[in-house]
Protein backbone atom coordinates (compact mmCIF):
# COMPACT_ATOMS: atom_id res chain seq x y z
CA UNK A 1 0.00 0.00 0.00
CA UNK A 2 1.15 3.28 -1.06
CA UNK A 3 2.23 4.27 2.81
CA UNK A 4 -0.92 3.30 4.67
CA UNK A 5 -2.21 1.25 7.59
CA UNK A 6 -5.97 0.17 7.36
CA UNK A 7 -7.27 -1.01 11.14
CA UNK A 8 -10.58 -1.10 12.76
CA UNK A 9 -11.32 2.52 13.80
CA UNK A 10 -11.54 3.34 17.67
CA UNK A 11 -13.59 5.45 19.64
CA UNK A 12 -10.98 7.77 19.40
CA UNK A 13 -11.05 8.04 15.83
CA UNK A 14 -13.87 10.09 15.76
CA UNK A 15 -13.01 13.29 15.51
CA UNK A 16 -10.86 12.75 12.63
CA UNK A 17 -13.51 10.49 11.06
CA UNK A 18 -15.80 13.40 11.69
CA UNK A 19 -13.74 15.60 10.12
CA UNK A 20 -13.66 13.95 6.53
CA UNK A 21 -17.45 12.58 6.63
CA UNK A 22 -18.32 16.25 6.86
CA UNK A 23 -16.30 17.46 4.05
CA UNK A 24 -17.15 14.79 1.85
CA UNK A 25 -21.07 14.52 2.55
CA UNK A 26 -21.34 18.69 2.90
CA UNK A 27 -20.77 18.56 -0.65
CA UNK A 28 -23.82 16.75 -1.93
CA UNK A 29 -22.67 15.12 -4.84
CA UNK A 30 -21.16 11.59 -3.46
CA UNK A 31 -23.11 10.03 -0.78
CA UNK A 32 -27.30 10.00 0.41
CA UNK A 33 -26.75 11.79 3.64
CA UNK A 34 -27.62 15.18 3.91
CA UNK A 35 -25.23 17.10 3.41
CA UNK A 36 -25.88 19.00 6.73
CA UNK A 37 -26.23 16.18 8.87
CA UNK A 38 -25.64 16.42 12.35
CA UNK A 39 -22.81 15.18 14.10
CA UNK A 40 -24.92 12.50 16.15
CA UNK A 41 -26.56 11.42 13.61
CA UNK A 42 -23.16 10.90 11.58
CA UNK A 43 -21.75 8.34 14.41
CA UNK A 44 -24.68 6.79 14.76
CA UNK A 45 -25.09 5.78 11.39
CA UNK A 46 -20.90 5.08 10.23
CA UNK A 47 -19.25 4.12 13.83
CA UNK A 48 -19.47 0.41 14.98
CA UNK A 49 -17.61 -2.09 16.34
CA UNK A 50 -17.21 -5.05 15.01
CA UNK A 51 -20.68 -6.58 16.28
CA UNK A 52 -22.17 -8.76 13.74
CA UNK A 53 -19.73 -8.32 11.38
CA UNK A 54 -20.51 -3.90 11.01
CA UNK A 55 -16.96 -2.49 10.91
CA UNK A 56 -15.12 1.35 10.78
CA UNK A 57 -12.01 1.25 9.56
CA UNK A 58 -9.61 3.92 9.01
CA UNK A 59 -6.67 4.40 6.70
CA UNK A 60 -3.65 6.11 8.67
CA UNK A 61 -0.74 8.00 7.13
CA UNK A 62 1.79 8.36 10.07
CA UNK A 63 -0.38 10.09 12.89
CA UNK A 64 -3.16 11.02 10.62
CA UNK A 65 -6.32 9.77 9.82
CA UNK A 66 -6.93 10.00 5.49
CA UNK A 67 -9.77 7.63 5.58
CA UNK A 68 -12.49 5.71 6.48
CA UNK A 69 -14.64 2.65 5.65
CA UNK A 70 -18.00 0.94 6.72
CA UNK A 71 -18.49 -2.46 6.16
CA UNK A 72 -21.29 -4.61 6.53
CA UNK A 73 -23.33 -7.14 5.44
CA UNK A 74 -25.88 -5.73 2.37
CA UNK A 75 -28.95 -7.61 4.14
CA UNK A 76 -29.78 -9.33 7.08
CA UNK A 77 -30.18 -13.32 7.48
CA UNK A 78 -30.23 -15.29 4.18
CA UNK A 79 -28.50 -12.04 2.56
CA UNK A 80 -25.82 -11.75 4.85
CA UNK A 81 -23.16 -13.40 2.44
CA UNK A 82 -23.25 -10.14 0.16
CA UNK A 83 -21.11 -7.16 1.81
CA UNK A 84 -21.99 -3.70 1.37
CA UNK A 85 -19.48 -0.90 1.98
CA UNK A 86 -19.08 2.62 2.10
CA UNK A 87 -15.06 4.72 1.50
CA UNK A 88 -14.59 8.56 2.31
CA UNK A 89 -10.95 9.89 1.37
CA UNK A 90 -9.96 12.89 2.90
CA UNK A 91 -9.80 15.19 -0.18
CA UNK A 92 -6.78 16.33 0.74
CA UNK A 93 -5.27 13.00 0.66
CA UNK A 94 -7.28 12.19 -2.74
CA UNK A 95 -5.07 11.07 -6.51
CA UNK A 96 -2.65 10.12 -4.58
CA UNK A 97 -3.80 6.11 -4.75
CA UNK A 98 -4.60 5.93 -1.21
CA UNK A 99 -8.24 5.35 -2.13
CA UNK A 100 -7.60 2.08 -4.30
CA UNK A 101 -5.23 0.91 -1.60
CA UNK A 102 -7.76 1.14 0.79
CA UNK A 103 -10.16 -0.33 -0.87
CA UNK A 104 -8.43 -2.85 -1.96
CA UNK A 105 -7.31 -3.59 1.78
CA UNK A 106 -11.26 -3.57 2.77
CA UNK A 107 -12.23 -6.10 0.35
CA UNK A 108 -9.25 -8.43 1.47
CA UNK A 109 -11.11 -8.04 5.15
CA UNK A 110 -14.91 -8.39 3.70
CA UNK A 111 -12.94 -11.93 1.94
CA UNK A 112 -11.49 -12.90 5.79
CA UNK A 113 -15.20 -12.26 7.29
CA UNK A 114 -16.32 -14.98 5.32
CA UNK A 115 -18.36 -12.37 2.81
CA UNK A 116 -19.16 -14.07 -0.89
CA UNK A 117 -19.93 -10.88 -2.49
CA UNK A 118 -19.65 -7.47 -2.48
CA UNK A 119 -22.66 -4.94 -3.82
CA UNK A 120 -22.81 -0.99 -3.58
CA UNK A 121 -26.57 0.01 -3.96
CA UNK A 122 -25.64 3.37 -4.81
CA UNK A 123 -23.38 4.99 -6.04
CA UNK A 124 -23.69 8.26 -7.64
CA UNK A 125 -23.62 8.17 -11.53
CA UNK A 126 -21.79 11.12 -12.06
CA UNK A 127 -18.54 10.32 -9.55
CA UNK A 128 -16.45 9.09 -12.14
CA UNK A 129 -13.55 8.30 -9.65
CA UNK A 130 -15.78 5.93 -7.93
CA UNK A 131 -17.60 4.77 -10.63
CA UNK A 132 -13.79 4.19 -12.54
CA UNK A 133 -12.06 2.88 -9.37
CA UNK A 134 -14.87 0.12 -8.63
CA UNK A 135 -15.07 -0.85 -12.38
CA UNK A 136 -11.15 -1.18 -11.98
CA UNK A 137 -11.98 -3.11 -9.09
CA UNK A 138 -14.03 -5.76 -10.61
CA UNK A 139 -17.18 -4.50 -10.15
CA UNK A 140 -19.78 -4.40 -12.31
CA UNK A 141 -22.72 -2.30 -13.06
CA UNK A 142 -25.85 -4.65 -12.18
CA UNK A 143 -28.81 -1.53 -12.28
CA UNK A 144 -29.66 1.60 -12.54
CA UNK A 145 -32.34 3.64 -10.24
CA UNK A 146 -32.80 6.76 -12.59
CA UNK A 147 -32.63 10.09 -10.66
CA UNK A 148 -32.84 8.83 -7.25
CA UNK A 149 -29.82 11.16 -5.90
CA UNK A 150 -30.66 14.74 -5.96
CA UNK A 151 -26.96 16.20 -6.53
CA UNK A 152 -26.82 19.61 -5.23
CA UNK A 153 -25.27 20.99 -8.13
CA UNK A 154 -26.84 18.48 -11.24
CA UNK A 155 -30.45 18.03 -9.84
CA UNK A 156 -31.80 14.38 -10.29
CA UNK A 157 -28.76 12.02 -11.35
CA UNK A 158 -29.15 8.30 -11.58
CA UNK A 159 -27.35 5.76 -8.85
CA UNK A 160 -25.77 2.60 -9.96
CA UNK A 161 -26.24 -0.39 -8.52
CA UNK A 162 -22.29 -2.32 -8.33
CA UNK A 163 -21.70 -5.50 -7.65
CA UNK A 164 -18.72 -8.44 -7.89
CA UNK A 165 -18.06 -11.70 -6.15
CA UNK A 166 -14.94 -11.91 -3.42
CA UNK A 167 -13.59 -15.17 -4.95
CA UNK A 168 -10.11 -14.70 -6.23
Amino acid sequence: MPGIEVRAARPADWPAIWSIFRSVVATGDTYTYPPDIAEDDAKAAWLHDGAGRTVTYVARSGDDVIGTALLKPNLAGLGDHVANAGWMVDPAHAGRGHGRAFAEAVIAEARRLGFEAMQFNAVVASNERAVNLWTSLGFEVIGTVPGAFRHTANGPTDLLIMHRFLAE
